[in-house]
């Protein structure tokens, strides 16, 4: 244990923090169990070292990561057992999903030691979200994706805007300084300013979790052999050619010689580990569950790395769209236009996108990119990437 505490204060001196993701706000840090899942590379494990930097005692608090090798000898529920004994509060476990029955052992720790707050990570949803069903009484569970173009511009280039509302978007109040202008910075967040990560060799890191999310965290949580996990590189590769993309899933069950059913979960299991996003229709009523009406990249860094010089620009602006605006809102697909969002209606497009799509339609917005200014219910595209 005196080990994972040199670890543990190591990475807490090398933790920078001088700016916070958008979710560190919105965390209810005094619940008893916190469980945070996201995508690999979104700074999950960095928002919580700033949480214990800033707020708790370093002799009261224990990070840890489940891939250490520690655990392959000893349990978590004894850590957490010995922690408590030598006066520990506050016990923050990352990656979680890499150990096994941890939904089990959370749940007795949770129930052991009511004195302790456990904080615990997960890269890949997959395996989180079959365990948080266990423990729905106990964890309060929070859900974080990769950078705003509003916190793009924070971490990269140090220019400080607030949040807005959807409906304050849509109301033209996003204000900005008149020497500031977006469209310089707009077209690299695109590119390369999603992951918080620095851009050098960034197209090597995103490589390397798309890799790992296939070949490893789907796969191994999921219950699939390492045949099954070439064809989640297959499947994400026919998206990648062809997004936004209309899923014809006989089609696509044959070129991978598999079930139309196991298409659908291939997809379902690519999304949560946040590689796609599936666009779907209000027919299941609850989030999530309705007919999926168009595939997407699940942010436009992905397309670049991916889909290199052949990304397509109409896609960009659709996929960026989407992308920021789910986090706070159900995003659908319209029968009319693009998306549907809260009963508005939305067009995507560039600078000459006319109004003929959405003419009679009420509560209708334009979207557009490569402008500065809202006017009437045309909407700069780049507003929408100041909601979180």
């Amino acid at each position: 244990m005196n080990q994972l505490q040199d670890r543990f204060h190591k990475l807490l001196l090398e933790t920078d923090s001088r700016l916070h993701r958008y979710m560190y706000d919105r965390i209810n840090w005094n619940s008893r169990m916190i469980g945070l899942t996201g995508p690999r590379g979104v700074g999950k494990t960095t928002l919580i070292l700033q949480y214990i930097k800033e707020h708790l005692s370093d002799e009261a608090s224990l990070y840890v990561t489940a891939e250490d090798f520690y655990f392959a000898e000893h349990r978590l529920l004894d850590l957490a057992d010995h922690f408590v004994k030598r006066g520990g509060k506050h016990l923050f476990i990352d990656e979680i999903h890499r150990y096994k029955d941890w939904s089990k052992e959370l749940k007795l720790m949770y129930d052991y030691h009511p004195e302790l707050q456990v904080v615990f990570t997960g890269s890949s949803v997959l395996d989180i979200n079959k365990g948080v069903s266990d423990l729905s009484r106990r964890a309060v569970m929070y859900h974080m994706q990769g950078l705003s173009f509003r916190e793009y511009l924070l971490f990269f280039h140090h220019l400080k805007f607030p949040m807005y509302t959807l409906d304050e978007v849509l109301q033209h109040k996003v204000k900005i300084p008149s020497q500031f202008h977006p469209l310089q910075f707009f077209p690299d967040y695109l590119k390369q300013g999603y992951y918080p990560f620095s851009p050098e060799n960034q197209s090597i890191y995103i490589q390397q979790i798309v890799n790992l999310a296939l070949e490893l965290d789907i796969p191994q949580y999921a219950g699939m052999n390492v045949s099954t996990g070439r064809k989640l590189k297959q499947l994400l590769a026919i998206i990648a050619k062809s997004v936004p993309f209309k899923p014809n899933i006989s089609s696509i069950a044959t070129g991978l010689n598999v079930s139309r059913n196991s298409v659908s979960d291939y997809c379902l299991y690519i999304e949560e580990a946040g590689l796609i996003a599936q666009l779907r229709d209000d027919t299941g009523g609850i989030r999530g569950l309705g007919k999926v009406n168009k595939i997407y990249l699940d942010n436009t860094n992905l397309i670049h790395s991916l889909g290199g010089e052949k990304a397509e620009i109409g896609n960009i602006r659709e996929t960026f769209f989407f992308n920021q605006m789910r986090v706070n809102h159900d995003v659908l697909v319209s029968s009319v236009s693009d998306f549907k969002i809260d009963g508005y209606t939305f067009e995507i497009g560039g600078r000459k996108k006319g109004n003929k799509q959405i003419e009679g339609i009420p509560d209708a917005f334009i979207i557009k990119d490569d402008i500065e200014f809202a006017s009437g219910n045309t909407i700069p595209l780049w507003h929408f990437g100041f909601t979180y």
